[in-house]
Order: structure tokens, then sequence, then C-alpha cells
């Protein structure tokens, strides 16, 4: 049976290099027999912000419905973003707090001492492609990789979705055009070998 991989390009600039890195990785799962959808975030029309938190519910709009059926649908979702201020862009933070809701991501256990999850995706694994103008060590080192543990460990962790892979692209802004096209090349070989 194929693999179902949902690519979720997640940079507000239409042109930026993420869409270029998010078409190699399709290019690549194309070649390798899977099956995929991809979901351009700049493109929907949704409001990303949770106006009332998660006390009340928001009417979630119908392209987040079928996001929501996208990523149940999917095995492995590859998420393709920048960096930004140490973590991911507004619109792909807004994303998931209108999209990985509880009942949808996760479901809390009743327990009048402790608040307890229980993850909805139990069966899912997810890769993400993060571009950032620091280098991944410098990142590292002095933020602590704060951004990839928010997504790796709060984020798709909580909901059940491992193992998170994650490929760092540093000094964006150093890149020559031969330095980018072999990360393309790479993300590509990535994608046909569905890490």
């Amino acid at each position: 049976m194929a693999k179902k991989i949902l690519v979720i390009l997640a940079h507000p600039r239409k042109g930026s290099f993420s869409d270029v890195l998010a078409d190699a990785y399709i290019e690549g799962a194309k070649n390798s027999g899977a099956e995929f959808k991809e979901i351009v975030l700049r493109e929907l029309k949704f409001d990303p912000i949770l106006w009332k938190g998660y006390n009340t519910s928001q009417k979630l709009e119908p392209v987040l419905k079928k996001a929501q059926e996208d990523i149940q649908w999917a095995d492995h979702l590859v998420l393709v973003y920048p960096l930004w201020w140490g973590s991911v862009p507004a619109l792909l933070k807004g994303f998931i707090e209108r999209v990985f809701l509880q009942g949808f991501a996760l479901r809390y256990k009743k327990n009048p001492h402790v608040v307890i999850t229980e993850p909805c995706f139990k069966n899912k694994s997810a890769h993400l492609i993060v571009t950032m103008n620091a280098h991944p060590l410098i990142y590292q080192l002095v933020i602590g990789n704060h951004g990839f543990k928010l997504m790796k460990k709060a984020i798709l962790g909580v909901c059940g979705i491992k193992p998170v892979r994650i490929t760092k692209i540093g000094h964006m802004s150093l890149k020559t055009k031969a330095k980018r096209q072999k990360w393309v090349e790479k993300i590509k070989r990535k994608g046909k070998k569905l890490l």
C-alpha cells in the first residue's frame, strides 16, 4: 500500500525557497509511488486568531475542515516553513491553533489533580523542513532549539505524531544558487526515501 503524504507549506510569501523545497519533496515522493496532497496555508481563507481561546468553540471555516480531513487521511506530515524569531511563522501557529483541536488532535482525560491528554494521532509521523538565517548549531547553543522543541514535543508529540524528523537549512542569506540547488536535490531524495 502506498504511503499517504500531506505536505503543508507554511511560508506566507509566494515564490519563497520554502516553495521550491516543498515542490522538491513532492517530486521525490511521486517517484517513490506515494500518494500525496498539499496544503498551501497562504491560499487558505481563514481567521488565524483563536479569539476566545479554547473555552468556547470557534466555527471552523470550510478550508480548515478540509485540512482536518487531509490530516486524518495522511500517514506522514511534511511541514515546510522558515524559522522566524526563533519559532514558526504566525500563519503556521494560527493554523495549528485553529485545526489541532481537542477531540481532533488530542483528548483530555478526566482527573481532578492533573491535566492528562490522550493523543489522537498514534500512527502518523512527520518531517519538518525548516530554513533559517542562523547556523543550526548557533541556534541550538544560544536559543536551545526552542522552535524545534515546540513543534516536535509540545505540538506534534502531544498529538501522538512520531517520529518527527527535522531538516535544518541554515545561513539562508549566505546560500549561493549552487548551494541552494544542492539542498533542493537533497530534499528531493528525502521525499523519494520518505524520511
